[in-house]
């Protein structure tokens, strides 16, 4: 069996649309000026874990657990609602953890950058994609995730404070949308 490039392409496409991180980064942004920095290896390598995890155990880990990837995807916009609101209002509804390494897992890793829309989406691709394609699109993805998360102080520089507050609305916006979107279609579906 050859390895299929094309198909490679369009699931670390798919991924990278629906990480978005390059819309994070103003609440990227926040979060490590909040708190006193973000642990970039630590955080790219715990979302990375979530990605493949459930990549290979997604499904199982979801029934085990009694929760249907409906109701998962509920629950994780409803975070992404949050997230977006601080990004609008300027208000804090997560507040600093004391253990900064609790916040690299909430809300870095999940479910800013391993988010239920994400995690469903793998679980997804791995239906119509060979399981090693989708993989290699995830470690595509997590260098890609990495280099932005280490680039943070220089993106800040090149947009400047007014720029920064001025993408940080945008995109908060832009988060909430994504959020009711998740949320509607997902809660539509439970309600049937």
């Amino acid at each position: 069996m050859d390895f299929d490039w094309n198909q490679l392409l369009t699931v670390t496409f798919t991924l990278f649309a629906v990480i978005d991180i390059i819309g994070s980064i103003p609440l990227l942004h926040a979060l490590k000026k909040k708190l006193g920095g973000l642990h970039e290896g630590k955080a790219t390598l715990i979302s990375g874990l979530l990605m493949i995890a459930f990549l290979f155990a997604g499904e199982k880990l979801l029934q085990v657990l009694g929760v249907d990837q409906r109701s998962f995807a509920v629950g994780g916009s409803i975070v992404i609602f949050i997230l977006g609101l601080e990004m609008v209002l300027g208000v804090e509804f997560f507040k600093s953890e004391p253990d900064a390494k609790a916040s690299i897992l909430v809300p870095i890793a999940f479910p800013l950058i391993a988010g239920s829309g994400t995690l469903t989406t793998i679980m997804s691709l791995k239906t119509n994609f060979e399981t090693s394609i989708v993989l290699f699109a995830i470690l595509i993805n997590l260098i890609i995730i990495f280099i932005v998360l280490k680039s943070l102080n220089s993106i800040e520089k090149i947009l400047g404070q007014a720029g920064m507050i001025a993408v940080r609305k945008f995109f908060g916006v832009v988060l909430l949308a994504i959020a009711v979107k998740i949320f509607s279609s997902n809660l539509r579906e439970l309600l049937k």
